[in-house]
């Protein structure tokens, strides 16, 4: 007890760190991100020329930042996790900064710190959560994080392309205050460092040794490859559909306005919960992909119709959401305490591996084929990752989910 008084205030954690405190740690993210995802497509399809070479640059982008959240834990042994975190936050206002006084010419170094930004906060996050998020409170944990998030990322993409087309720098200066408020937030929960699993020693190991214990056990390959696939989806989505609108002819606003109301089903994800806890996550996963997998199909009549490619693929992007609030419990519920920021790093690399994966198959596809091809290439992945969630236990998270938000 004497020691902790040593301890400054702003250094110790909350006394039980809630659902609700990463909630709204999520919430602030939302923002920051949401108000940006429509508009960088849109800004690297303007300052580069066409679909094929944004894909390029998306891919090369994905190989680094892959690169960055795989040393993201060997940085942990070096760096206190809340400096880390802090570290990931700053890196958004900077990217924000570099587009508001460097102009489209740093757009691509805005999608790489971005991009960078997004994984440092993401390992640190899930590791966060493991350390005081109890494995029954998972489910409830994911779903009150979407909701809310939910006013973010449903607002930010149709205000995002608004405010880029009134003043330019405005969605960039948004986004860069509510990185701010992220960290206010962080800081104001004290979350310190986490929970001290065992003392390290001797040297710190290889960054990429624990990919070996990672591939040792099938139930975390398969919860990452569902994490993968849906990140690919979501990839197809927000790149992709406003560069297939704008193409088409329907402007370049649609892309922001789709995004926003499929967003607003975030509202939902309590509800959604309910029906998850009535069955099992075996079942929830497997109907995601299955019918975003078929609805992304159908969006490839979009050569023809392209209103029914945007209604499709935004119909598909719903239950994208549903795999969002259960897709990624199998691989939660099965890390092991020891290994909570190793293997959240490895989770954390779907976002890089869909992210190289997603502009290599559409670069790939758009030399034979126009954009809708993409949503085809899109649709049959989904439906490969609905054979994979096969093999989960059919009673997997039954009895665990708690329904209160």
């Amino acid at each position: 007890m004497a020691a902790t008084r040593h301890i400054p205030v702003w250094l110790r954690h909350a006394p039980m760190p809630s659902v609700r405190g990463f909630a709204m740690l999520q919430g602030f993210e939302a923002i920051t991100r949401g108000m940006l995802v429509s508009v960088l497509p849109l800004e690297m399809y303007r300052a580069l020329g066409d679909a094929a070479t944004v894909s390029r640059v998306y891919f090369f982008v994905g190989l680094l930042s892959l690169f960055g959240g795989l040393m993201v834990p060997w940085a942990a042994r070096f760096m206190p996790r809340r400096w880390l975190y802090t570290s990931g936050g700053f890196l958004y206002v900077l990217g924000a900064g570099a587009t508001i006084f460097g102009g489209t010419d740093w757009i691509v170094a805005t999608v790489l710190v971005n991009t960078l930004a997004t994984v440092i906060t993401f390992v640190c996050f899930n590791a966060y959560v493991l350390d005081y998020i109890a494995k029954q409170d998972l489910s409830r944990c994911e779903s009150t994080r979407m909701f809310y998030s939910a006013l973010g990322w449903t607002v930010g993409p149709i205000f995002g392309v608004f405010l880029l087309d009134w003043w330019r720098p405005l969605p960039f200066l948004i986004s860069g205050l509510a990185a701010f408020g992220l960290l206010a937030t962080f800081w104001y929960l004290r979350l310190g460092n986490g929970k001290l699993i065992s003392k390290a020693r001797g040297p710190a190991p290889n960054p990429l040794a624990f990919l070996r214990r990672f591939f040792q056990q099938p139930r975390l390959i398969a919860g990452w490859l569902f994490a993968v696939i849906r990140s690919c989806g979501w990839w197809v989505y927000v790149v992709y559909l406003p560069i297939f609108a704008v193409e088409y002819g329907l402007g370049d606003q649609v892309g922001g306005i789709v995004l926003s109301i499929t967003n607003g089903t975030l509202f939902l994800t309590p509800l959604m919960l309910r029906v998850i806890q009535r069955t099992t996550i075996r079942a929830t996963v497997r109907l995601g992909f299955l019918a975003s997998g078929g609805l992304f199909l159908l969006a490839g009549l979009g050569e023809w119709m392209p209103w029914w490619g945007v209604a499709a693929a935004m119909a598909g992007s719903w239950f994208l959401i549903l795999l969002d609030v259960t897709g990624g419990l199998p691989f939660l519920m099965a890390v092991k305490p020891s290994e909570r920021t190793e293997m959240s790093a490895v989770y954390s690399s779907f976002r890089d591996v869909s992210g190289i994966l997603t502009p290599g198959v559409a670069w790939a596809v758009l030399l034979v084929a126009p954009i809708t091809g993409v949503f085809v290439a899109c649709g049959f992945g989904l439906w490969a990752a609905w054979g994979i969630a096969g093999t989960l236990h059919p009673r997997l998270g039954r009895g665990r989910m708690k329904l209160d938000v």
